[in-house]
């Protein structure tokens, strides 16, 4: 396998990813792992969707990210009567000028959180779609461009579906990764019960940059991928497609979604080359969210809980059947 030397961040050590991940790690205890995931979806300038129970911290999550890179944040809480307009901003009249006036909505930050986004209306939902894919937004024929970096962090109660929207395929498959935090240890659990108030990432230091953060990003795709761990992936995708149990494999974004995540949690691992340990830790977060299950499946339920529990078991299953490269 190829070795050959990474392009690396300007100024960022791998001490410096440790620092990041351990200032993180401090506003959410006892989640180390989905800590690290997180931060593979942020450096592969990825979306991220959080499907959990309330109060376990996804926005704690979403808001010590923001902070520990130097990120404006905004959170938006998704409602069925919000309009696509509270997303991407409206256009007023000004008075004063004698001119129209466009006010940008929450959209126009560096992370956006989407609390309970299923709460809302298909219609609003997709106001995100052209943002997520694209890095912009079109509003009344302007095309205005996001900030740089731009993530969206999405949440959802897999639990709970009175007055709920489920996602449609269309935009779970912009998400990079899906992820559950679950709930803490006892020890992280009294750790947080005696802190002083509820902090929701407030105390997180700022580690990087939005400059050395965007160098680190740059320095992901350069990151070597062998031929035989990219047929690795491919294999793996295929099988998604030909899967009795799943009606719908996934599609060519989430093997690029895949591809770039490797390249990612490699960064993270302190290496310059992507290997085969790299797809089979993130093909269940990057994979499960696009897929689904035939309704003669016994696990053809994939909304809820028992759905993404389901969904990730098929994968678990079609990674156990691909031969792993040497």
């Amino acid at each position: 396998m190829s070795t050959l030397p990474a392009e690396t961040a300007p100024g960022v050590s791998p001490a410096t990813l440790r620092h990041l991940e351990t200032a993180i790690e401090a506003s959410l205890r006892g989640k180390a792992e989905v800590v690290r995931m997180a931060l593979v979806c942020l450096l592969a300038r990825g979306h991220l969707l959080i499907e959990d129970v309330p109060g376990v911290g996804k926005t704690t999550l979403a808001q010590s990210l923001a902070r520990a890179v130097d990120g404006s944040f905004h959170r938006l809480q998704f409602t069925s009567d919000m309009l696509p307009s509270d997303v991407l901003g409206v256009t007023v009249w000004n008075a004063r000028n004698e001119e129209f006036e466009f006010k940008p909505g929450p959209v126009f930050a560096n992370f956006l959180l989407a609390d309970e986004i299923n709460r809302t209306t298909p219609k609003t939902q997709s106001a995100l779609l052209e943002a997520m894919n694209e890095q912009q937004v079109t509003v009344e024929g302007r095309t205005l461009p996001l900030p740089e970096p731009f993530m969206v962090i999405a949440t959802q109660n897999p639990a709970e579906h009175h007055g709920a929207y489920p996602l449609p395929e269309s935009q779970l498959d912009r998400f990079l990764m899906r992820l559950r935090i679950g709930y803490p240890d006892a020890e992280s659990e009294r750790q947080i019960i005696r802190q002083p108030g509820s902090h929701h990432g407030e105390t997180t230091p700022c580690v990087l940059s939005r400059g050395d953060l965007a160098s680190l990003q740059d320095a992901v795709t350069h990151i070597t991928v062998d031929s035989a761990i990219v047929d690795y992936m491919l294999a793996i995708i295929e099988h998604t497609r030909n899967n009795e149990n799943l009606l719908l494999g996934v599609s060519p974004r989430g093997s690029q979604a895949l591809y770039r995540a490797a390249q990612a949690h490699a960064v993270i691992c302190g290496r310059n080359y992507a290997l085969p340990d790299d797809v089979k830790v993130l093909a269940p977060q990057v994979l499960a969210h696009r897929v689904l299950a035939a309704s003669r499946s016994p696990m053809s339920n994939r909304r809820g809980a028992y759905g993404a529990a389901a969904s990730e078991r098929i994968i678990e299953e079609i990674l156990a059947q691909v031969d792993v490269p040497l």
